[in-house]
């Protein structure tokens, strides 16, 4: 795997825990995968096992101004409802746990090579460099939680999430959930800059 397991941490099903994750924090506790529906009407991402079995699907509505998503467990019981701030200089998202717990996911937009996404409400914070592909997620006192890293080249947006704290799993998908939504508005505002550059 070479340079790409130092930088690029993704892998696929079946292939063994990533050597630099390993390296830094141990062995995770299990990993889950992330694929993204791109052809369709509705931003669907389906989240599996090393089995390669549905534990999670994120569905969210059509042509919503808010991106309202709501994410479901295999069974179909609630899990996370996030929602997009509008006129926000910090790509600020709201999540609501099926319990009730709330916070908001925030992105500091000064920093260059090394994005910091701010998690108001939990404590915690993500971070991770844009370029490389990566995010760690920390608890309030440093631990790691997660190591998430995407595919470098894919049709489908695949996530690959070790997790070291099974204990907050389904907040873990609602953040990875949030963060591909907030990329995805990323590469959209940057596309639309793109063309109204080159039309003008």
């Amino acid at each position: 795997m070479g340079i790409f397991s130092r930088y690029h941490r993704y892998r696929e099903v079946g292939e063994e825990a990533n050597i630099n994750n390993v390296g830094r924090f141990g062995e995770p506790a299990y990993s889950l995968f992330t694929s993204t529906k791109v052809f369709t009407l509705h931003h669907h991402i389906d989240i599996t096992d090393d089995r390669e079995r549905v534990v999670y699907e994120a569905n969210s509505k059509f042509l919503s101004l808010h991106d309202k998503t709501d994410i479901t467990d295999a069974s179909g019981n609630h899990i996370a409802h996030i929602e997009r701030k509008l006129l926000s200089l910090h790509e600020r998202h709201f999540v609501t746990m099926a319990d009730g717990l709330r916070f908001e996911i925030s992105n500091e937009l000064l920093h260059i090579i090394r994005d910091v996404t701010n998690i108001e409400g939990l404590g915690w914070q993500l971070q991770g460099n844009i370029l490389g592909l990566n995010f760690e997620l920390y608890d309030t006192d440093g631990s790691v939680i997660a190591v998430i890293g995407q595919k470098l080249i894919s049709l489908h947006d695949k996530y690959c999430i070790d997790i070291y704290k099974p204990e907050v799993e389904q907040i873990v998908i609602a953040i990875l959930v949030t963060l591909q939504h907030m990329m995805s508005d990323r590469a959209a505002a940057s596309s639309s800059g793109s063309s109204g550059s080159s039309g003008s």
